[in-house]
């Protein structure tokens, strides 16, 4: 049996069949071709595996080795369906570890201000009309960010049919194709999103993604990293501050404010309500904060004379 082979056929029925997203069958490649450059004698059995997934262990974090191992286990559960092999080595093979929890960063409140100072001073402080468009884009992304909570894939992916300003709401398509709706409700995020819109009409017409690049494509991740990072820069941010922290950041304020999780679980769009309870660790931080800061013990002194 070619692997290769097997391994281009499993990610053509991935993307013609199952329908997957283009960042699923990015990292299926990816994950792929590693297990096929590891496994040099092209053989798939139990002790390939094991060593395979050790090599994985000494080599990413546990959760990467999470995400290669649930791709190769996929791939090879085709290779079963479709009778290239008769048996799953991975029904004999432990893959379960513990994986440790990693608390979700945030962006303290005082750099979220100045960062949002900044994308307007930008625009305002703009030495042609294309550094100013740029300027109005780049803001509309970060408002959108921070508004939606939304992942930086699902921002770049919105389509112009996706963002309507006048019924002020947002269709963002998830994980598995999920979709849902958030409302914009703050008026300056639906006024640099006019502005944008209007100012860049023509290319977004043509072009059908909401926010698109200079060479009038689509506006890519790796783009919006750049962004956030000038600006980080520019701030003098302490701090690196990745775009996954502005979803991290809205739904654990969200969380401090009160909102039921349950609501946070819809706006993120998480299936489970598992994951939206992470933010409620980092809730926890907040409050031992305020109670070792703010409680109201801090302010009652003994009387000058108490004897026990």
């Amino acid at each position: 049996m070619n692997l290769q082979d097997k391994i281009n056929e499993y990610i053509n029925y991935c993307m013609k069949q199952k329908n997957l997203s283009q960042l699923t069958i990015k990292a299926y490649k990816i994950d792929l071709a590693q297990f096929c450059s590891h496994n040099s004698n092209m053989s798939i059995d139990k002790e390939n595996l094991i060593c395979f997934v050790q090599d994985l262990h000494a080599k990413f974090k546990p959760k990467t080795v999470r995400r290669k191992i649930a791709s190769v286990k996929a791939f090879i559960h085709y290779l079963c369906y479709q009778d290239y092999i008769e048996n799953n080595p991975f029904d004999r093979i432990d893959t379960s570890f513990k994986e440790p929890k990693l608390l979700p960063r945030t962006i303290p409140e005082r750099i979220i201000r100045q960062i949002f100072t900044a994308v307007y001073k930008n625009i305002a402080t703009a030495a042609s009309q294309n550094q100013r468009n740029i300027a109005i884009r780049n803001a509309a992304v970060i408002e959108l960010l921070f508004a939606t909570g939304a992942r930086v894939s699902e921002i770049c992916s919105l389509k112009t049919i996706d963002v309507d300003i006048d019924d002020q709401t947002v269709r963002i398509y998830g994980k598995g194709a999920r979709e849902r709706i958030i409302q914009i409700e703050n008026s300056e995020v639906l006024s640099i999103l006019k502005q944008y819109a209007d100012t860049f009409s023509d290319n977004i017409s043509e072009n059908g993604f909401f926010f698109i690049n200079n060479r009038r494509q689509r506006l890519s991740e790796q783009s919006v990293r750049i962004i956030i990072r000038n600006l980080e820069n520019q701030i003098g941010s302490d701090i690196h501050i990745t775009p996954h922290m502005f979803r991290h950041s809205m739904a654990t304020l969200l969380l401090e404010e009160d909102v039921d999780i349950r609501y946070i679980q819809r706006i993120l769009g998480h299936s489970s309500i598992t994951t939206t309870q992470i933010y409620t660790h980092v809730t926890s931080l907040k409050q031992k904060e305020i109670l070792k800061t703010k409680h109201p013990r801090n302010n009652i002194k003994m009387m000058p004379n108490w004897q026990p």
